[in-house]
């Protein structure tokens, strides 16, 4: 079981707070030299090499630079300041409007930014002090905030599905594609519970006053318009280009660069200062999830030539109910998981050990893959350790609590799990096919 050991010793040095990538690299290295032979290590330059040349994933894994720094620039083009106001002005006369714009504004920034954390604490800092001023339930608005933001994980342009096509071997554009139906039918689900719960709950979330002379309606119309049309047309060009076959997604999120700076320029927020900020950011925000891919890729060396692959194989093909049973396991081990790493380590050390059982299954590795994403959104809502909790408890306003926040995303992380079993039990309704195409 020395194959098993070297995970479960990672997993503990982790929990005591140590480097991620260094983490994975060390004990990788260390099991080679105990149980293997260590000339062995000769080959992570090599294995290195080969993840970030052409011939691996590195033409992939450019866009995830690209993406990020197309993130930053919008994140200060105050692009999510803008939408929350006019959303929030547009849809405030309807009981539970607040909550159901922000939904809306975290979609269009899921799909234009995609950066989780931007998008959470810019809905934390803004729409919950207004939340908050016309009497909303705190669970209520700390839920919404926190599921909104993470739609960021699935809606494509999303790093995580950058990640595992590159991990998977899959084309990340037909990764976009399988996701936009089931991202869509979880924005409806949030939408659709923040209805009914408003109706059983009238005072949670009260109505905000507009003004009744025509004037006003057309000003708040014309300024929502005037908000989603840019980040709209943004989003028609990253996407399009992938969808109709103009460009790969590498070259899609270098035009979504061109479109931020053109979208801060009309914004009138453009500066060269705020350029070279969202560059530095980008490097920095870049060299960490590269460290950590660079980190997993010696830690899957050492857990192959101890031959933990070959144990987690037997493992995964003797579970009862074989793909269904798989199935089942695997994403109740990823949320498990997502409690304590992040969608990076998880795509990076946990997918390739499950990959040759989706293969040896004849299991669909885009279905599989859009399961997983949908899995690792969860995981950053579920407490304790949800990435989404603590960037709102950041940003929150002095009276909303811990528990108010836990207890307002209980609800949501239920929607997720819902939406799961039912991509999981009738994939054909979000147009993916649970077997893996035919080659020939």
């Amino acid at each position: 079981m020395i194959g098993i050991s070297i995970f479960i010793l990672a997993l503990i040095l982790l929990l005591f707070g140590f480097p991620v990538a260094f983490t994975f690299a060390g004990v990788g290295i260390l099991f080679v030299v105990l149980f293997a032979d260590p000339s062995q290590l000769a080959q992570i330059p090599y294995r290195i090499y080969a993840n970030m040349g052409e011939n691996g994933g590195g033409t992939v894994l450019m866009a995830i630079p690209l993406f990020i720094f197309m993130g930053l620039i919008l994140q200060r083009t105050k692009l999510a300041e803008q939408l929350l106001v006019s959303m929030g002005r547009l849809f405030g006369s309807v009981r539970g409007g607040l909550a159901i714009s922000t939904v809306l504004v975290g979609t269009l920034l899921a799909a234009s930014t995609g950066v989780v954390g931007a998008s959470v604490v810019a809905m934390g800092l803004i729409s919950m002090p207004i939340m908050m001023r016309y009497g909303y339930n705190k669970a209520l608005s700390a839920g919404t905030i926190c599921a909104a933001g993470t739609l960021g994980q699935l809606i494509p342009p999303s790093i995580v599905l950058i990640i595992l096509g590159d991990v998977l071997s899959i084309p990340v554009g037909d990764l976009f594609r399988a996701a936009v139906k089931p991202g869509l039918v979880l924005v409806g689900c949030y939408i659709a519970y923040i209805v009914i719960f408003c109706l059983i709950k009238p005072d949670s979330a009260p109505v905000i006053p507009l003004e009744d002379d025509d004037t006003s309606r057309k000003k708040a119309i014309l300024d929502a318009l005037m908000a989603v049309i840019p980040p709209l047309l943004l989003i028609l060009v990253v996407l399009g280009s992938i969808f109709y076959g103009v460009a790969t997604a590498t070259e899609s999120s270098a035009l979504g660069c061109i479109g931020a700076v053109v979208l801060a320029i009309v914004y009138r927020k453009f500066s060269l200062s705020m350029l070279l900020e969202s560059a530095n950011e980008t490097v920095k925000i870049t060299a960490m999830v590269f460290a950590v891919i660079i980190g997993a890729s010696i830690f899957s060396m050492g857990f192959a030539y101890t031959g933990g692959e070959e144990e987690v194989e037997h493992l995964l093909l003797n579970i009862p109910g074989e793909k269904w049973g798989f199935l089942v396991f695997t994403m109740l081990l990823i949320m498990a998981l997502g409690f304590f790493l992040d969608y990076i380590e998880i795509s990076y050390i946990v997918l390739p050990l499950v990959y040759v059982v989706v293969e040896a299954l004849n299991i669909n590795p885009i279905w599989f893959a859009i399961l997983v994403a949908m899995n690792l959104q969860t995981s950053f809502l579920t407490p304790p350790f949800g990435f989404a909790l603590f960037y709102l408890k950041g940003v929150a306003p002095p009276g909303v609590n811990t528990f108010d926040i836990y207890r307002g995303v209980i609800p949501f992380i239920l929607i997720q799990i819902a939406v799961v079993v039912s991509l999981l039990l009738y994939p054909e309704l979000y147009g993916i096919s649970p077997e893996a195409p035919r080659l020939w």
